[in-house]
């Protein structure tokens, strides 16, 4: 049970030892929530285009950047749905 619990905590923790499920945005992930909010009030299929290139940008950033696994992974998952949205 002890190693499943460290496990755990190296998941969730970078490397002070704090637990790091949210951080304050950066800023392709800003973009991507302004392009988001104009793509309700304008309809156009490049605003969608740069919606997902700029959240593949935050998802590679996580990916390769981010401060615990968690981030990596949820990098990970961002960026091969986006992958998988193209192709299909």
């Amino acid at each position: 049970m002890k190693r499943t619990t460290h496990t755990l905590e190296r998941f969730f923790k970078d490397k002070d030892g704090k637990v790091v499920i949210g951080q304050t945005p950066n800023a392709p992930i800003l973009v991507w929530a302004v392009l988001l909010v104009a793509n309700l009030f304008i309809h156009n299929s490049h605003i969608g285009t740069l919606q997902n290139v700029f959240l593949f940008v935050w998802a590679y950033l996580e990916l390769t950047d981010g401060v615990n696994y968690f981030r990596k992974a949820l990098g990970a998952v961002i960026a091969l749905g986006i992958i998988v949205g193209i192709l299909i």
